[in-house]
């Protein structure tokens, strides 16, 4: 391209930069260009919205400057208009948060262009709106909270005016707008952060989380019994979880299934508190509408229905009988699907450890359970077949000798 037509870095590659982080995504803005230019220079189109164009060895999006203005309703109601007039500026101004909102000159020094003070909530630790415009998109709702839970551990917090916004947004109902697929892009990336949790927490405060998961937010304010959660509160129990989830580094079904594993908790009727006799089953139906209405990939969608279903059932593992045991084994199908049964037990050690105080406690039960699977998984086949067994009774053989096998781990085990 000609020299008149300048190239920055933008977005989060300059954040991170800064902020001493690995980045393996490079976002540039040409300014002073034009489409014809960019295909002149061999680029590739792409998008449909407004121009991004491919760089013709190095397969990096480079994007035109451009403004935006409100179109319409939700993440995709906008117009944008591009002209070789945009400036970097201009193009800034219309991103999220100021940290987002700076750019870097390719040229010798490398010049940081920080019109709108980025740098400065870097050193603040502050996630601060770059302007208005701010509202006139919902999804920075979700976007925000994620950075949050991203940065928690560096001390980041929401700036109060930036939560003000939010919770405008959220009172709008323009949440509602968004599309369950970009919802569950920043939902899924938002369980995979550092602090998940805090995803959560800061969509509560500004009120999206009654928009976005009604079924989750119903659970702050329902007690439990102290003596087995001393933090009470349900939802309190529930971010504890979610904390341990990501020090165990589990998986993102795992923690979809940690986070809605409580549901039915939400569903039950005030009169019996703390006590919740039967959540495990009035949950299925919450959790299969969370999963419909959030489009989750299906290995997110079974886990987190087997774990609300199960997951005292892992609590109990040692008091189990060989034929419950059998039955648990059955519905995880731990005999061609083992790793999503690893995923559950994961899941249940968070929720076991995900209570105040009890953080560091050992859970045997995943080690048990483990074992006794092993158990179930070794009966040979071969044997049952040499007695002439097939069909119905094949099955019914290898389920009595399953239960047996489990049966003698359960008498040789020893706590």
């Amino acid at each position: 391209m000609s020299s008149t037509y300048k190239t920055y870095l933008v977005g989060g590659a300059v954040r991170d930069q800064l902020l001493g982080h690995p980045f393996s995504d490079y976002d540039w803005v040409v300014v002073g260009a034009t489409p014809e230019i960019m295909l002149d220079a061999g680029f590739r189109p792409v998008g449909q919205d407004f121009p991004v164009f491919l760089h013709p060895q190095t397969g990096e999006e480079y994007a035109l400057a451009r403004t935006e203005r409100k179109s319409g309703q939700g993440y995709g109601g906008f117009t944008f208009h591009t002209s070789p007039d945009v400036t970097l500026e201009q193009d800034l101004i219309r991103r999220d948060l100021t940290i987002n909102a700076m750019a870097m000159a390719m040229d010798a020094d490398c010049q940081v262009i920080d019109p709108y003070g980025g740098q400065r909530d870097l050193a603040d630790r502050v996630l601060r709106h770059v302007s208005p415009a701010f509202v006139e998109d919902p999804m920075r709702v979700l976007r925000v909270a994620r950075y949050a839970a991203r940065y928690h551990r560096m001390g980041f917090t929401v700036a109060p005016e930036t939560m003000a916004l939010m919770r405008e947004l959220a009172e709008s109902g323009e949440l509602q707008a968004l599309t369950a697929e970009r919802s569950w892009k920043e939902i899924s990336r938002a369980l995979m952060e550092p602090n998940p949790e805090i995803f959560i927490r800061v969509l509560r405060d500004c009120g999206a989380l009654a928009e976005l998961l009604p079924e989750v937010d119903r659970l702050f304010g329902v007690p439990q019994p102290k003596a087995h959660h001393p933090e009470v509160d349900t939802g309190e129990h529930l971010l504890l979880v979610l904390h341990t989830a990501a020090q165990m580094q589990l998986s993102l079904p795992a923690r979809w299934a940690c986070l809605l594993h409580d549901l039915g908790k939400g569903l039950t009727d005030p009169a019996h508190w703390p006590k919740h006799h039967g959540h495990e089953t009035k949950g299925l139906t919450a959790v299969k509408a969370v999963n419909k209405r959030c489009k989750a990939p299906r290995d997110c969608q079974e886990l987190a229905l087997l774990t609300c279903e199960y997951h005292t059932h892992c609590h109990r593992a040692l008091e189990l009988r060989p034929g419950t045991l059998l039955k648990l084994f059955k519905a995880f199908d731990i005999y061609r699907r083992p790793e999503r049964f690893e995923q559950f037990l994961g899941t249940c050690e968070a929720d076991a450890r995900g209570r105040t105080g009890l953080e560091n406690e050992p859970y045997p039960q995943a080690d048990y359970l483990r074992a006794a699977a092993r158990a179930a998984r070794n009966v040979s086949v071969e044997s049952l077949l040499s007695q002439g067994l097939e069909g119905a009774e094949l099955g019914k053989g290898l389920e009595r000798e399953r239960e047996r096998a489990i049966a003698e781990f359960k008498a040789q085990f020893t706590p």
